[in-house]
């Protein structure tokens, strides 16, 4: 998606992402009209932080509905599972964006993204569904199967023309191939040891934003 100097302007880090790829339920969470859609939400996002499989049968009987009427509500679960991950990616960008508020320009891009990347290795609830649900966890957060990859990339994107203008690098990538690659850094260094059995971490992956910035240049 094309972004003007006045939608850059506009966004936030807590916003840019829902608005370039919304969805269908994430436009019905946001509306206010759909209470049920944001009862049924809210509770699966609970379950989600305390560890638990959100499961659509259990949630179905916690909310005291049938599994149709759930469904009707937020779709089917790679649905629910997509909007509630990226609710929780929506704060932990925000506090990263905080931690770096010292820093401009390519500091200040390296250094929201470790943030970020250090918050998902480190945070037990996401982790656990890691581990819970391997396959789907890497569908869901690195593919353009759902919404996730598509608003991280478009984050990214934002932090890019933000802080380092229209033509990063001195000209010799465009933006969003540059959002492009800082998310499959990101992704690659936060889920090493489901795609390549490695460690994850926040240092190697500081190193090779730094690096890909000219950080240190």
């Amino acid at each position: 998606m094309t972004r003007t100097a006045t939608d850059t302007a506009r966004a936030t880090i807590a916003t840019v992402g829902t608005d370039a790829a919304p969805s269908w339920l994430s436009e019905r969470l946001a509306d206010g009209i759909h209470s049920d859609a944001q009862r049924a939400f809210d509770t699966a996002r609970e379950a989600f932080i305390a560890g638990r499989r959100i499961d659509m049968t259990a949630l179905a009987a916690t909310l005291g509905v049938d599994r149709t009427s759930l469904f009707r509500w937020v779709g089917n679960r790679d649905a629910l599972l997509g909007e509630v991950l990226w609710s929780l990616a929506i704060p932990t960008l925000v506090q990263a964006e905080r931690a770096a508020s010292d820093s401009a320009g390519a500091e200040r891009i390296a250094a929201i993204l470790t943030h970020f990347v250090d918050d998902l290795i480190t945070a037990e609830y996401f982790r656990s569904f890691l581990r819970r649900e391997p396959a789907r966890a890497l569908r869901l957060l690195t593919t353009k199967e759902s919404p996730i990859q598509r608003r991280y990339v478009a984050t990214a994107e934002w932090l890019v023309r933000r802080d380092l203008g229209t033509a990063p690098l001195g000209g010799a990538i465009t933006p969003a191939d540059l959002a492009y690659i800082l998310v499959r850094l990101s992704e690659s260094f936060t889920y090493a040891d489901l795609i390549s059995g490695d460690a994850p971490s926040a240092d190697r992956a500081r190193v090779a934003f730094r690096l890909l910035l000219r950080a240190d240049a």
